[in-house]
């Protein structure tokens, strides 16, 4: 496989955490920029967009923002970071996101040509349930492109089902990871080495991952209050486990928020 260049972006700070043994910092909302021989840059999450930064109460919901206590920086924007890397917004021609929640898609209307990649429940979810806490219409008001897909039948990706997106030619793929969202799914990348995986909100805090997993005081209780199905979320962390033991050596997993994580990714 070719190689492509993975840029690790945080697109939108939100409130400080504290772990066990590491500096406090910022949530974050981790996306991926992926620059490819033939399809263009593909981003993948959008984080908060400039529309969020500029009036948040209208695109985000004053409920939300008093909730996550969001920095709201032009400069953490994923279409002010790209041009600091050279590139336009039309560059992005692919958007793929794990889930529509307001901190995973609000930049999609910073790049209105782009297609956008997502499971057809989620999307269905985000049109019937908005305006809600967690899905705003403001984010889709533009009328994305958008590349809706169906569960797979098989488990063709280590033991996971996997969604190869159309017209798209590098390996990129949607991964169902059931729980937090009616279509939630992570995001695997071939960066011509090995697999990286982005899931989303599937877990908050790396050590939900290890053998003896370990909850973050704060975000264990955010994703609980906004999951939509807790066996099955628990479920899938049970099987993002399970990935890591058995292949920790070929896929590199990480989620969207946790700000050690990325910070390892940087470095």
């Amino acid at each position: 496989m070719a190689a492509m260049k993975i840029h690790h972006l945080n697109c939108g700070s939100v409130r400080q955490i504290e772990a066990p043994g590491l500096p406090s910092a910022p949530a974050v909302n981790h996306c991926l920029l992926a620059e490819t021989d033939h399809d263009g840059l593909v981003l993948v999450e959008t984080g908060l967009g400039l529309d969020d930064v500029r009036d948040p109460a209208a695109t985000l919901g004053g409920d939300w923002v008093t909730m996550a206590q969001p920095l709201l920086s032009e400069d953490e924007t994923a279409i002010r970071q790209i041009a600091r890397l050279g590139f336009a917004p039309d560059d992005v021609r692919h958007v793929v996101v794990t889930h529509l929640d307001v901190d995973h898609c609000g930049g999609l209307p910073d790049f209105p040509r782009a297609r956008v990649h997502v499971l057809a429940a989620e999307r269905d979810a985000a049109l019937a349930e908005a305006p809600s806490f967690r899905y705003r219409p403001a984010h889709w008001a533009h009328g994305p492109a958008w590349e809706t897909y169906e569960p797979p039948s098989g488990d063709d990706w280590f033991g996971f089902g996997s969604v190869r997106l159309r017209g798209v030619r590098a390996d990129i793929r949607l991964i169902p990871l059931g729980g937090h969202t009616a279509g939630h799914a992570g995001v695997a990348v071939h960066d011509g080495s090995r697999w990286l995986l982005h899931c989303g909100d599937a877990y908050y805090y790396h050590r939900e991952l290890e053998a003896a997993p370990l909850p973050h005081p704060v975000l264990d209780v955010v994703q609980t209050r906004s999951e939509v199905h807790h066996d099955l979320r628990l479920g899938t962390q049970a099987r993002l486990r399970e990935l890591v033991r058995r292949h920790g050596d070929e896929v590199t997993v990480f989620s969207a928020h946790d700000p050690w994580e990325l910070a390892r990714l940087r470095a």
